[in-house]
């Protein structure tokens, strides 16, 4: 008679069960390490994994069009790597860190290396694409109507919205009758059938376009007049709202000499490749040319050209003065308004906390507009009240101070609300223990309260002043960066970097957006150094207290 032993020794085992995995029955691992997708879970994969094909195959046009294929084989890569995680049940991790990650790399690395980038380049007004654009450009530019010119039936119209949409030029030959668009992409025939000609040889309708009347196309007249149409003899020009004319380029490119050449005048303009620019003998240079490389011709530019560096490093102090004192000054209001409420003999504390923060409240943008109007000379309120007459925006000091002043009214209620956080979590034991031991208030407050606050608040100090060194709000929409010298209207009293490179870009004298580029990674350097030892010199003041 034998016997079948099953204690916990033997090696005969449940159906349904695994060795070493003891009342573990294996559906019920599986369950555990693969959560059953539900009905909804499936239908939200399969629409975001649709949108990444959809968004994938709109980007991979232009790229194979432009014979990018590097980002095309990253693309592909990127979305084939998205299929496979979401498609398999390996990796959870992963599936919650990548989008972070692509989103991460696609708002803020990429801005940053193509900033970077356009650094070291001269990209700006007239140096936007290549040299067949800016050949292209120079030629049409200079067309000029001619004895024998075609002449054509004119009527302007646009595709989509007849106030925004871009512009097309409806053509009829009067001769042969043929029809034509034309955009600055270029000419191109229009079938008969689309069209519906007038006796007079306008076109009055099309297919695919909205044609304007009168009073529409009067109203976008500079557009008209500044759209060209290239052709390949020259291009086409409108001669006032009804009549255009194929005129004829004065200015052609010369692929033998490298060079353009004027028709009329005979002055030649040759290329040159370090700048990206036609130049004559006499250093005359065409105002198009196209986007290069120029090194760290930017970056020198700054340091060493007077009209640059001069004022670069001017704003510089004062822009460290203005986040300095806009930072520490909020701070000491906000911690004394804040230490004052917290005094436990203070009553009516909520209501004073909702009226100090209003001012937080309140649109900033809006803010500024009134205060710029309170401190203007003849009607101002601030003037008006204290009985001055002092010209606040008309002084550099003046300008300054005012503008240090609104920061403070704006950013002390932020300060009072983290400050007042950062009081209730101090133990009232620590306070209570050095009152015994016979120090007073403000030794307290300067031995234990103020190192307990630094501590708590030194990574928010750090960014309101990263904040306030590039707040271009605060100067823009109150001074403008004013007053200016009369020696220089490009760089104002109050100007910050970050309000002197805005004007670099889109100042009256053009974009300079390399020029630009390379000041703001200046900027960039700055607050990095500057934050990294603040939080360095956190870190040990937290080692010192912890």
């Amino acid at each position: 008679m034998s016997t079948s032993l099953s204690g916990p020794g033997s090696a005969e085992q449940a159906p349904g069960r695994e060795p070493g995995r003891r009342g573990l029955p294996r559906t019920s691992r599986t369950a555990r390490n693969h959560a059953p997708i539900t009905a909804t879970g499936l239908v939200v994969k399969v629409v975001l994994l649709g949108l990444v094909a959809g968004i994938a195959i709109w980007a991979a046009f232009p790229l194979v069009e432009a014979e990018h294929w590097v980002g095309l084989g990253i693309l592909a890569a990127t979305t084939a790597g998205l299929f496979y995680l979401y498609l398999t049940r390996r990796h959870i991790p992963a599936k919650y860190l990548v989008p972070g990650t692509l989103f991460l790399i696609a708002f803020q690395v990429f801005p940053v290396l193509y900033t970077a980038s356009t650094a070291f380049t001269n990209f700006g007004d007239g140096h936007r694409g290549s040299k067949d654009d800016a050949i292209v450009a120079i030629q049409t530019s200079s067309v000029q109507q001619v004895p024998g010119s075609t002449e054509y039936s004119l009527s302007i119209a646009t595709k989509g919205d007849p106030a925004t949409g871009a512009l097309v030029f409806l053509l009829s030959d009067p001769k042969t009758r043929e029809v034509f668009a034309g955009d600055a992409e270029g000419l191109r025939k229009l079938d008969a059938g689309d069209v519906t000609v007038s006796p007079t040889g306008k076109i009055t309708d099309a297919a695919g376009f909205t044609v304007l009347n009168f009073g529409q196309a009067s109203g976008r007249s500079k557009d008209i007049t500044d759209l060209v149409v290239p052709t390949a003899g020259g291009a086409v020009r409108s001669n006032g709202l009804s009549r255009a004319y194929e005129g004829k380029a004065v200015r052609a490119y010369d692929a033998g000499c490298d060079c353009v050449k004027d028709s009329e005048t005979g002055k030649t303009w040759t290329a040159d490749p370090a700048t990206g620019s036609f130049v004559a003998d006499d250093g005359e240079r065409l105002t198009q040319g196209w986007k290069v490389n120029v090194g760290l011709k930017n970056f020198s530019r700054v340091l060493t050209d007077p009209n640059i560096s001069g004022p670069f490093f001017g704003t510089l102090l004062w822009n460290f003065a203005f986040a300095i004192g806009s930072t520490g000054l909020t701070f000491l209001l906000g911690m004394a308004i804040a230490l004052a409420l917290h005094s436990p003999r203070m009553r009516g504390t909520n209501f004073y906390r909702v009226l100090l923060i209003l001012p937080y409240a309140m649109p900033s943008f809006a803010m500024l507009l009134v205060w710029r109007d309170m401190f203007n000379t003849d009607f101002g309120l601030v003037n008006n009240l204290f009985g001055l007459g002092v010209d606040w925006f008309g002084g550099a000091w003046t300008a300054r101070l005012a503008v240090l002043l609104v920061q403070l009214w704006l950013g002390y209620p932020y300060m009072f609300l983290v400050a007042t956080g950062a009081l209730q979590a101090i133990p009232r034991e620590l306070t209570e223990a050095s009152s015994v031991d016979g120090a007073s208030p403000w030794q307290s407050f300067r031995s234990v309260t103020l190192p307990l606050l630094l501590v708590a608040l030194s990574p928010l100090l750090i960014a309101s002043f990263a904040y306030n060194f590039n707040n271009i709000n605060a100067i823009w929409l109150t001074t403008e960066g004013g007053p200016f010298p009369a020696d220089n209207p490009t760089n104002g009293a109050t100007d910050l970097l970050i309000t002197y490179t805005y004007r670099l870009a889109f100042g009256a004298q053009g974009a300079e957006f390399g020029m630009a580029a390379a000041v703001s990674l200046f900027i960039f350097a700055i607050v990095a150094t500057v934050s990294a030892i603040s939080f360095r010199r956190t870190r040990k003041q937290e080692e010192v207290y912890s």
